[in-house]
């Protein structure tokens, strides 16, 4: 009986990681091409954002009412897409640019559940950085002041779950729209 090809920790051996890697970084050099100019400014009277715990690393801009636009995803997979974009609009100076470096402080998987009105209603660690509690805190609360996201027009309400790749800085990217790694 030959060995399988998966190790013992079920991932696949070989190059295919490799390829899906490629292609996701393809996929996100389209969608950086694509982006819109940046979000306005926070209007005067409207509270700014809170300081982020990340020394020389602003906090997230809290989303005003209305400011995502409707998503016409037809499943969670392409629905990830617009929220990972809405992340990057309002958090644009605390996404790492460029490649991440080989060794990553935190990594973190994290499951979402948006309403049919865009608000976060639930938010399931399906693997946490447990050594970075702080990171934790800060992704939640960088999820949540988010809000509200694209509203789901097509799913009603939707869970979607993406990979945030923290690094030491405290600048991040998500797997969804990361440029890779050296």
């Amino acid at each position: 009986m030959k060995p399988s090809p998966s190790s013992s920790h079920g991932t696949p051996r070989g190059g295919r990681h490799w390829f899906l890697a490629g292609l996701m970084a393809a996929v996100a050099s389209l969608v950086a091409a694509c982006k819109s100019g940046p979000e306005p400014a926070t209007p005067p009277g409207e509270a700014a954002a809170p300081a982020s715990p990340v020394a020389g690393v602003a906090g997230p801009e809290p989303a005003a009412r209305g400011s995502a636009r409707p998503s016409a995803a037809a499943d969670p997979r392409a629905y990830r897409q617009d929220a990972a974009t809405h992340l990057y609009g309002l958090n644009q100076a605390r996404i790492y640019p460029g490649k991440l470096p080989p060794m990553l402080y935190a990594i973190g998987t994290l499951q979402v559940d948006i309403d049919r009105s865009g608000q976060v209603t639930r938010l399931h660690w399906m693997r946490a950085p447990r050594h970075a509690p702080e990171v934790i805190a800060e992704i939640e609360r960088t999820v949540r002041a988010a809000a509200p996201y694209p509203v789901p027009t097509r799913l009603g309400r939707v869970t979607y779950t993406d990979t945030w790749l923290w690094d030491k800085s405290g600048r991040f990217q998500l797997d969804t729209l990361t440029e890779g790694q050296l």
